[in-house]
């Protein structure tokens, strides 16, 4: 049952945030977070959230049954690292980061060893404006376990397969296009605006996809890589790895890791003030401004 659940979550950032929100009703009775980096944004949002921030991962082993990883993406094996001497058999560590089906392995073979029960997790789409509903897949020994006692509160995960990695492999593949889409528009508004020609381009590309309004799209779009250009870069490393792994070679991840990064390099999140732009126009003008003054 739900009603004594203590959830513990490894990492406080955004999507730890938002789960955190949705979670905070009857039937859990505590929810904790360790974060190796505590601002005053995650002081905020764990007070908002009524989230105890604790100061180890001993402290949160002690403090929670379900232990959630919501680090970025190159940390999640560290995570599961450190964590792994403070689990037992009374918990499930629940791994929900954005990684390579063969770091899901990795961190699987981790938290086996220590008794808890593993589920890998992959969320389908951003985690706000779903907050806890976000579309879910599960995989792991753990899964069912996870899903039978997170289901009450809301959680929504389909369990695709006691094996890990079926779950991380759909999400990356899924990525490839998500994100593939999110580079290409920003590097077409980047080159068509500078000859007033994105009304003709998007007309065009209606015409061949009908059904997208393509300038919305691109004002979506553009800002998710204004927002999260730099966690977007690092998850498009795990998918250019999981390529490797399956000796596919990435072109096409790499050059979505550039784009990405180029975002996080250029400082546009901090320009917005962490909130995503109004229009991809914003965009196109700020990093015009930018190349005038770098002359």
């Amino acid at each position: 049952m739900s009603r004594d659940l203590r959830i513990g979550f490894v990492g406080f950032g955004e999507a730890g945030y938002h789960l955190a929100k949705g979670l905070r009703q009857p039937g859990v009775a505590s929810i904790a977070a360790f974060d190796i980096n505590v601002t005053d944004k995650v002081r905020q949002r764990a007070q908002e959230t009524q989230t105890q921030l604790v100061e180890s991962n001993r402290e949160l082993g002690l403090s929670c049954d379900i232990m959630l990883s919501t680090v970025t993406a190159n940390q999640a094996a560290r995570a599961a690292e450190q964590n792994a001497p403070y689990l037992n058999t009374s918990h499930i560590y629940a791994d929900m980061n954005s990684v390579s089906p063969g770091v899901k392995q990795s961190v699987a073979r981790t938290i086996q060893a220590t008794g808890a029960r593993f589920a890998e997790i992959a969320m389908m789409a951003p985690v706000p404006p779903y907050g806890h509903k976000v579309p879910m897949l599960a995989g792991g020994e753990g899964a069912p376990d996870f899903v039978e006692r997170m289901a009450p509160l809301g959680i929504s995960a389909e369990i695709v397969s006691r094996e890990v990695g079926t779950a991380a492999a759909t999400k990356m593949f899924r990525s490839i296009i998500v994100k593939g889409l999110e580079a290409l528009i920003t590097e077409c508004v980047l080159g068509a605006s500078r000859y007033n020609a994105e009304p003709r381009v998007f007309a065009s590309l209606a015409e061949s996809f009908p059904g997208i309004n393509w300038n919305e799209l691109a004002d979506y779009m553009v800002g998710r890589v204004v927002v999260h250009g730099e966690r977007r870069a690092r998850e498009m490393e795990e998918v250019a790895e999981t390529l490797r792994e399956i000796d596919i070679e990435p072109i096409m991840a790499e050059a979505i890791v550039r784009r990405m990064d180029w975002s996080a390099q250029l400082g546009l999140k901090q320009l917005f003030k962490g909130e995503a732009p109004k229009s991809y126009r914003e965009v196109v003008e700020a990093v015009a401004k930018m190349a005038v003054v770098e002359r």
